[in-house]
């Protein structure tokens, strides 16, 4: 690189040389004005180019442009601000937004001439053609049409080959240090810069390997170049540049001569600061090391606790499986059993009617089972959402109350109502399915451990809670006990089922279920007198006084005559549901039967007559889901009541998402179909006959 005359120096001497060459001021007053108005205009510098721009031992950047620049300073009186670049492609990038309003160094090319005007070629160097020494592909440019060379990315003889050499297969890098380390490492054939730069850098660089072979006929020309938008500022460095006069340029060139600098890598002072940096470095790794250890000690410990607990919640959970085996066999003993007894001859109808209550009984108790072990895997596997919907939550609760009541008094349990919502409170948002489950298992579990006594089912707002209390005077819980409660499988569980019937998870369920609407259960218990629990929900009232027509459509006494398609691929399921619908008071239906998707889409694309479709969802050839797809498409208002053995929340949003207007679970209770039927044909009931 050049070496720089001392700076003190420098300085005398251009400044004699400006001043004994400026006889009259340079700018005008607009000029002047100008420059004191726009202070931010900005020059990009890229220092990456010996000797023309640097950054120098003292980590300051300068170089023959750089006193270039000071000259055009001085003589303007103004210093513009300087923004440096790392990366070229970046200033470029920013010269085209107009976010740099001066570059120091650039190549002038057809592209740039678009957007920049260029200014004051103070000297010029040749591009060269660089090789390693080993091998021999020529000395011009025609002789590497069939070579790849490589350039850095987007400088001047980047666009100059791919406008003028488009037989030359380029490839670009960023620096062109970077496209000499990977001409020595053999990834290409040549590569093409300014003379001076490839001298330097193979100097400076030590690639031994690597020479110049030749010439090529383009140059490297930099300029100072200006945004061309800015007249004024266009105006101001084009009479600054041409009022510079040869002896200041010559100034300016002799000031530097050709030495070797020393990279700052090169440097002892860099080095003691790498090793310490080095130093402190492994300080933090071994202090970062102690302290893993420390943690994975901690989390040895825990997993070691974790595994504990998992080894006994596997002993509970077998004991939980062999339960369950005792809870199915039960009710099923009583529907295989007593199905057999019905069978006998001379049975009395009072006792078929008593076995056929118990086969009821029996059925329901196993579905009851069944749903638990359903809820508490879905729970347990975060697959359960919650979807609030408007409901009247006096009338829930009321309905609730009355299902229970004789349950407690088949039992000799007295059971009270103590609901103190008012009628503007009863109307909220609310899962009612998850809430209805809540109260339910809470209710169930009251009856069920209390033998004599009352329970007193309550209902209050408390600030912006629902606050519902169940209180029993049953068996109570031990306090050793009340902290394993609401655990699935808890040792606790284990031993009350063991006296009562039941797989124990309905405390479980209403405390999971609790939390996803955002509450809690909280209870309080003693043994032989009694628990009462207490559950606390966000209260999320309706405030608009919506009203609901409650008025039903009265049946006419003449019997209705209405379609039904039954889309039903099991034969027994079909005669029972078709038995139900016979047995119905007030109607007189005409069944169809469809024994997959398929055809109850072809039934209802041939059938305009059909009211009311009874869809099951699992079946083969098409099922449920895209059955009723279809035949949506067809007959948008035909109503379509799911009927299937899928019976969750997922499950049932899923039949309403694909376009089922109900749904009802099986085996089918027909105190819950006929409801449903009503709520239909009252209303075709309605059209037909006014």
């Amino acid at each position: 690189m050049a070496k720089k005359i001392p700076y003190p120096l420098f300085s005398i001497i251009l400044l004699i040389a400006i001043f004994s060459c400026s006889k009259t001021e340079l700018l005008n007053t607009e000029e002047k004005d100008w420059l004191q108005n726009n202070d931010s205009i900005t020059i990009g510098l890229f220092p990456y180019y010996t000797p023309y721009q640097f950054i120098n031992e003292n980590m300051q950047i300068d170089g023959i442009l750089i006193d270039y620049l000071s000259v055009i300073e001085k003589k303007i009186d103004h210093k513009f601000k300087r923004r440096l670049y790392t990366n070229w492609e970046q200033l470029l990038e920013d010269t085209k937004n107009n976010k740099i309003q001066i570059v120091l160094e650039i190549q002038q090319t057809s592209t740039r001439d678009n957007y920049l005007n260029f200014y004051s070629q103070l000297f010029q160097s040749n591009y060269t053609i660089v090789t390693r020494k080993d091998t021999n592909y020529g000395t011009e440019l025609k002789d590497f049409y069939d070579k790849t060379i490589t350039v850095p990315k987007d400088y001047g003889i980047h666009e100059i080959l791919k406008e003028h050499e488009k037989k030359i297969n380029i490839t670009t890098e960023v620096y062109d240090s970077t496209c000499l380390k990977q001409v020595n490492a053999r990834k290409y054939h040549a590569y093409i810069g300014p003379k001076a730069v490839a001298n330097y850098l193979i100097k400076t660089e030590n690639f031994k390997d690597l020479h110049i072979v030749g010439e090529t006929q383009y140059s490297y020309k930099p300029s100072i170049a200006v945004q061309k938008s800015n007249v004024i500022l266009n105006q101001i460095i084009s009479k600054t540049v041409y009022s510079i006069t040869d002896t200041e340029k010559e100034i300016v060139l002799d000031n530097w001569l050709y030495h070797a600098i020393t990279p700052f890598y090169k440097k002892t002072g860099f080095w003691i600061t790498l090793t310490g940096i080095i130093l402190l470095s492994l300080v933090i790794i071994l202090l970062l090391n102690r302290y893993l250890k420390y943690i994975i000690k901690q989390k040895t410990k825990e997993l070691n606790i974790a595994k504990t607990k998992a080894e006994e919640s596997n002993k509970l959970k077998t004991s939980f499986i062999h339960n369950i085996s005792h809870e199915v066999r039960t009710p099923m003993n009583g529907i295989i059993g007593f199905s057999e007894l019905l069978n006998e001859p001379g049975i009395t109808p009072i006792k078929q009617k008593e076995y056929t209550k118990i086969i009821i009984d029996s059925s329901n108790q196993l579905i009851s089972i069944i749903d638990n072990i359903i809820e508490i895997s879905k729970l347990e596997t975060k697959q359960v959402k919650v979807r609030f919907e408007q409901m009247d939550f006096n009338k829930l609760l009321y309905t609730l109350f009355l299902d229970f009541q004789s349950k407690a008094i088949s039992k000799n349990i007295t059971i009270h109502l103590d609901n103190r919502l008012i009628n503007d409170q009863r109307m909220i948002l609310m899962d009612k399915q998850k809430i209805s489950r809540i109260i339910q298992n809470l209710i169930d579990n009251a009856i069920k451990f209390t033998t004599q006594g009352t329970i007193i089912i309550s209902c209050e707002l408390i600030k912006e809670s629902l606050v519902i209390t169940i209180k029993d005077t049953g068996i109570g819980i031990k306090p050793e006990d009340q902290e394993l409660i609401f655990n699935n499988f808890s040792q606790s569980e284990k031993e009350v089922t063991k006296s009562y019937d039941g797989l124990g998870l309905g405390l479980s369920i209403a405390e999971k279920n609790a939390k996803l609407l955002g509450g809690t259960i909280s209870f309080t218990s003693m043994i032989d007198k009694g628990s009462v629990f207490i559950v606390t929900i966000p209260y999320h009232p309706i405030l608009e006084n919506d009203t609901f027509d409650s008025n039903r459509t009265q049946m006419s006494d003449t019997p209705i005559k209405q379609v039904i398609l039954i889309v039903e691929d099991g034969d027994v399921n079909f005669l029972f549901l078709k038995t139900i619908l016979q047995k119905m008071k007030g109607y007189k239906f005409v069944i169809h039967r469809a024994e997959n998707g398929k055809v109850a889409v072809e039934l209802c694309e041939k059938n305009e007559h059909i009211d009311l479709v009874l869809m099951d969802i699992r079946m083969p050839i098409m099922d449920g889901y895209a059955a009723t797809k279809r035949i949506k498409r067809i007959r948008p208002s035909l109503p379509i009541v799911a009927q299937t053995a899928y019976s969750t929340e997922d499950d049932i949003q899923k039949a309403l998402d694909a376009g089922c207007d109900d749904f009802v679970s099986k085996p089918i209770d027909r105190k819950l179909l006929s409801p449903l039927i009503n709520k239909y044909f009252s209303v075709f009931s309605k059209s037909k006959f006014n």
